[in-house]
């Protein structure tokens, strides 16, 4: 087996994981990394929680869907092909919908800065 399907195989079934297109990975993956990057973010000043929050969450599902794309490719094309800057862009929108909805938990209070940790630190 080629070197670079095998890798395309490998960066597809990370970027499936860090993509919104299961059921379970904004719950078990994608919303745990993005809450984790809002609490570091929020060490710095706490007003930055929820910027960090969706920061996280974009970076996240950006991620998982070229890592999905560009390993896809990889592993199943003869040739490898370029990421392109229309499926980048396609991909950035989905995520900010899927952010949006990030937003909301927080925004609504489902998700808040953990005051024990915070208290434990001196902030």
């Amino acid at each position: 087996m080629e070197r670079r399907r095998v890798k395309g195989g490998i960066l597809a079934a990370i970027g499936f994981v860090l993509s919104p297109l299961s059921w379970w990975n904004d719950l078990v993956v994608n919303l745990p990394l993005a809450y984790a990057f809002g609490v570091a973010v929020s060490l710095i000043s706490r007003s930055w929680f929820l910027p960090g929050v969706v920061a996280g969450y974009w970076l996240t599902n950006v991620a998982g869907f070229v890592l999905l794309h560009k390993g896809a490719v990889d592993a199943v094309s003869a040739e490898p092909r370029p990421y392109t800057a229309r499926r980048f862009a396609k991909d950035f929108a989905i995520s900010v919908g899927y952010t949006a909805l990030v937003v909301l938990l927080v925004w609504f209070g489902f998700l808040t800065v953990p005051d024990g940790l915070l208290a434990a630190l001196g902030r």
